[in-house]
Parts: structure tokens; C-alpha cells; sequence
């Protein structure tokens, strides 16, 4: 079992509560557990809660992803497409 920093766990609660992703998410892309990453966020909570323009960077944040990840699937099937019509030309 991997030990990890108390910076590690510290940065990995300010991510969770901050970034707007999914507690599933954040575990995931830090290679912890769901249920370690509830324990280092009960343990290392700041005792004042997000502050509100965090919360509302975090919703933004979250908001510019998935912008984002549509926008880069619409020029996916654009790429497809106009390969598929030059394809066609011959």
C-alpha cells in the first residue's frame, strides 16, 4: 500500500472541493480511492467551506470543459466528413 504526503492528501481535498468534478472523478485521476479520498476530505476540510467565487470558478471551470469536449467532437465528425468527401472526388 502506497503511503502518501500530507501535501499529497491536502491537495488532493482542495481539488475535490474545488475543481467541480466528481469525488469519482478526483479519486480516479489520482489513483486513490473514493472512500480514501472521503477520509482525507473529512480529516483535512478547512473549517471555512469553499468560498463562493471559488465555487462559482469551479462551476465555470466544469462549464468550459464540457464546451470543450462537444466542440472537439463536432470537429472530429468534421475532419471524418470531409475526409470522407474528398474520398469521394477520386
Amino acid at each position: 500500500m502506497m503511503k502518501h504526503s500530507e501535501d499529497f492528501k491536502r491537495e488532493a481535498v482542495r481539488i475535490a472541493l474545488t475543481s467541480g468534478l466528481s469525488r469519482e472523478r478526483v479519486a480516479a485521476d489520482l489513483g486513490v480511492g473514493k472512500s480514501t479520498l472521503g477520509k482525507w476530505i473529512a480529516h483535512y476540510r478547512p473549517t471555512d467551506l469553499v468560498a463562493e467565487p471559488q465555487a462559482d470558478l469551479a462551476r465555470e471551470n466544469e462549464r468550459l470543459r464540457l464546451e470543450n469536449r462537444i466542440l472537439k467532437e463536432e470537429r472530429d465528425i468534421l475532419k471524418k466528413a470531409t475526409q470522407f468527401f474528398a474520398s469521394q472526388k477520386s
